[in-house]
């Protein structure tokens, strides 16, 4: 049997791995699947279609798969994915998706998750990110792997922020924040590229040359987004090895529409 403590209420049609962890005063639904090694906390709440994968930790008073906040839900079985390894902290709100979207929130693997986030329905975030406290998602937000969120951080509805970026602390999102591109200020813009992320994670000294070039086009040439993305996708001939970061680059842009536009 799962290490469920008596104070906690699990529904029996929940399915949860033997090696689970429940602490006191936590409710558990009936659609909830948890897997092996997870931890939750004391007078956490997880309900709704939630599937929650393994060895992820969930810390005290977090409301995970809960309905979305939007008024056009109409008690459609919409879901909440939660992946591997991912420590969630403190008073986390995570709510299902909805039926204007793909019908899924989804957080991936190997995520840091601070006390008081907010992943609004529809959020999509993927792997290795770091949510500082209070960071706030609004409905439809992407996130790409390895994002950093400086706390308070607040993203608008349906903004993409792109892979290896980076936020300061207190910075509002009304646009799109590219691959790379560290921001602050409300409005956010940007201040530079996360040259220390990258070398961090074993990028080489030509990959992090092709990232410089791409910010030079980006923000210091004074070209037009389609200028920029011209240029960029010619650094692809004179770094191959940066290939995949300029393609990572060029599609993130090409998804850009210009109601959005990208943080200047």
């Amino acid at each position: 049997m799962s290490a469920i403590h008596p104070t906690a209420v699990v529904d029996p049609q929940a399915e949860l791995d033997s090696s689970v962890t429940v602490g006191p005063y936590t409710v558990i639904g009936p659609h909830v699947r948890i897997g092996a090694g997870t931890t939750v906390g004391p007078h956490c709440v997880i309900e709704g279609h939630t599937t929650i994968g393994r060895d992820n930790r969930i810390f005290q008073f977090s409301s995970l798969g809960a309905i979305p906040q939007d008024k056009k839900y109409a008690g459609e079985p919409c879901e909440l994915v939660i992946g591997d390894r991912n420590t969630i902290r403190e008073f986390c709100t995570f709510n299902i998706g909805s039926p204007g979207d793909i019908g899924v929130t989804r957080l991936g693997d190997d995520n840091w998750i601070m006390a008081y986030v907010h992943l609004a329905h529809d959020c999509q975030v993927g792997n290795h990110t770091i949510f500082a406290n209070n960071s706030q998602l609004a409905g439809h937000v992407h996130v790409g792997d390895w994002a950093i969120l400086g706390g308070f951080t607040v993203a608008h509805q349906f903004v993409r922020i792109g892979a290896h970026s980076m936020t300061a602390m207190c910075a509002l999102l009304f646009a799109d924040l590219p691959p790379f591109v560290m921001c602050q200020g409300q409005p956010a813009s940007a201040r530079s590229m996360n040259f220390e992320g990258l070398r961090r994670r074993g990028f080489t000294p030509e990959r992090i040359s092709a990232v410089k070039a791409m910010h030079k086009a980006l923000y210091r040439d004074d070209l037009t987004l389609e200028q920029a993305k011209l240029r960029i996708s010619e650094l692809s001939d004179d770094t191959p090895e940066a290939a995949v970061d300029v393609d990572m680059m060029l599609s993130f842009l090409e998804q850009t529409t210009p109601q959005r536009g990208i943080v200047r």
